[in-house]
């Protein structure tokens, strides 16, 4: 027994030299240790070459016994050379594969973000210029194919010709668009037919336990109360809003006041129609999309009622009479602290008590209704994306996950890429119907961090950097495979300090920050409309995908941010939030 645990731990410790001896820096040092003792011999035998020397006036001499002969001195001194430059010629190529192996990554990278461009005769010219074509181009797994992408979207937001419903069956993605094989399934397959009864929208993800309570119905009701079968029918009435643009107004607020009154849209069986978007009044949406919440997010509301709200707002009957109204109709008490619709009862009264405080899990706060309601209502208001977006979102994974993911792709390609072909590259059925339902590819798991300092100082408690880092190492306490963390601050003191924690890998999209006290609107304006905008947007939606997220429930932002979450099956990940909601 005792020699068999011996040759285990044999085993184990030439396993361990092995990994340690295939690193980089470990080779480099055993490259110097050879070249010490190789130096060390030459210096050795340069001395017994002679019978004796002297040191400092101290005369030391070699006996016949000790001493070698020249003959085989210089014979050593000869091998070590060799050995040396054996040493050095196998650094050198080692120097030289990883060189290589960088410039590889570096080239693949860059042609995947050539592909990201909307030019094709660019994208032509880039491929061209390093002698590639596009079939030699792997895939790119954390990048989304935002065109198809758009286009199933949109299907799923429109009702189905004389259908209750879109095309929301028990397939997911593009499944339900696979071709039948037989002429019975063409007739019969309840696959090609929206299910009436127990239908749910598609961009709800997890199970009813993983999300807040009744999200699914919720979700289900609200585009069914948005998207009335006949727009032109004369009981159907309608609340035309402006997106809020008072000075100091953040992106949050912004919303925050939309779900107020879309509340008031549901409570009064009126129809929210959203008008001019600040935020949107920017280049980079194009056409009609321009100044509109429909540049970033599909519209809360169908085309044909949009057409038919904005013809009644010229008719001055309508307005007396009630059949469209405006926000001005309603006070600030009502948008901002109004009433959470009671259609579906009171679910908020049995949340899941997964958000904790200063240790302490919160099960109940005075503002249950309104927490469960603006998680509804952002949801629903985002509930899926344009292609604009999506390219926001291609953009930031490729600058920060790009290099990590070429990496992982080449690991499955020829040494010789991109020398050579890559081989077999079509496509197949499971590709294109199953799984291209997938999200893309970030480092998982990922814990999104937003950290609010600044002028937040004047509404909520504002906590140093290093405490969110305390709760960061809590959660990995409990998930040691957790390294990865998406942060999100306005803060360029916040991002110099991320580098202290070289035990974690930190990514952030690469924007200006904040150096010393600015108020957010100074902030934004030095940064310009579309920026200010795009990169927010950018930092919310990864929050909202990331497995565990830290905040302060005091900012309106991450507030949303829970609330997408926790519509998006992310209840079970709990959040950590360093302070607590003011009106709590």
């Amino acid at each position: 027994m005792e020699a068999m645990n011996q040759k285990s731990l044999e085993r184990v410790v030439s396993q361990r030299a092995l990994q340690m001896g295939s690193s980089f820096p470990c080779q480099i040092c055993v490259v110097g240790f050879l070249c010490g003792v190789c130096l060390a011999t030459l210096f050795l035998a340069a001395l017994t070459s002679f019978g004796s020397f002297d040191f400092n006036g101290i005369s030391f001499s070699m006996g016949a016994s000790s001493a070698s002969s020249p003959w085989n001195s210089s014979s050593d001194a000869i091998n070590c050379k060799l050995k040396l430059k054996e040493t050095e010629r196998w650094f050198n190529s080692q120097r030289s594969t990883m060189e290589t192996d960088n410039e590889r990554v570096s080239l693949l990278h860059l042609v995947w973000g050539a592909l990201l461009t909307e030019s094709v005769h660019e994208e032509r010219e880039f491929l061209l210029k390093f002698g590639l074509n596009r079939s030699s181009v792997p895939n790119a797994p954390h990048l989304e194919n935002c065109k198809l992408s758009a286009y199933i979207n949109m299907r799923l937001d429109t009702r189905a010709e004389n259908e209750s419903f879109p095309p929301w069956t028990n397939r997911k993605g593009l499944l339900d668009m696979y071709p039948a094989s037989t002429a019975k399934e063409q007739l019969g397959s309840p696959r090609h037919r929206p299910i009436s009864e127990g239908v749910y929208p598609p961009w709800i993800t997890g199970s009813d336990e993983e999300n807040y309570p009744l999200t699914r119905k919720v979700q289900r009701d609200i585009w069914v109360h948005q998207h009335p079968p006949n727009c032109w029918d004369p009981n159907v009435r309608f609340l035309v809003a402006d997106w809020e643009r008072l000075p100091g107004f953040g992106i949050g607020a912004q919303i925050a006041g939309m779900c107020g009154l879309l509340a008031i849209a549901i409570n009064e069986k009126r129809v929210l129609v959203t008008n001019y978007y600040n935020r949107a009044d920017h280049d980079g949406c194009k056409g009609s999309s321009r100044s509109s919440w429909s540049c970033y997010f599909l519209p809360e509301t169908s085309q044909e009622c949009r057409d038919r709200a904005f013809e009644l707002m010229d008719n001055k009957e309508a307005l007396e009479k009630g059949i469209i109204t405006t926000k001005d109709n309603y006070s600030s008490k009502q948008i901002w602290a109004g009433r959470a619709p009671r259609v579906w009862g009171d679910p908020w009264s049995y949340l899941q008590p997964t958000t904790e405080i200063n240790g302490t899990l919160i099960a109940y706060h005075r503002k249950m209704d309104r927490r469960w309601w603006r998680a509804q209502a952002v949801r629903y208001l985002m509930r899926f994306l344009t292609e604009y977006t999506c390219g926001l979102l291609n953009v930031a994974r490729h600058a920060a996950f790009g290099k990590e993911a070429a990496k992982m792709v080449l690991t499955g390609l020829p040494r010789e890429w991109p020398n050579v072909e890559v081989a077999n590259n079509s496509r197949s059925d499971i590709e294109d119907f199953v799984w291209s339902s997938h999200r893309p590819w970030i480092p998982r798991p990922m814990l999104s961090m937003h950290v609010r300092m600044g002028d937040k100082a004047c509404e909520m408690k504002v906590v140093e950097f290093e405490k969110y880092m305390l709760l960061a190492d809590r959660i990995r306490k409990h998930f040691p495979h957790l390294n990865s963390i998406w942060l999100s601050t306005e803060m360029q003191e916040v991002v110099d300090k991320s580098k202290l924690y070289p035990h974690w890998n930190f990514y952030y999209t690469n924007v200006t920050r904040q150096v010393g006290n600015m108020t957010m609107a100074i902030y934004e304006a030095s940064l310009g409309r579309e920026t200010s905008t795009n990169y927010p947007l950018v930092n919310f939606l990864m929050a909202t995908d990331s497995d565990f997220f830290i905040g302060a429930l005091g900012s309106t932002w991450c507030f949303l941010i829970d609330g997408m979450r926790n519509t998006g099956g992310k209840v079970m990940s709990g959040y950590l939030s360093v302070n607590k909601d003011r009106f709590w």
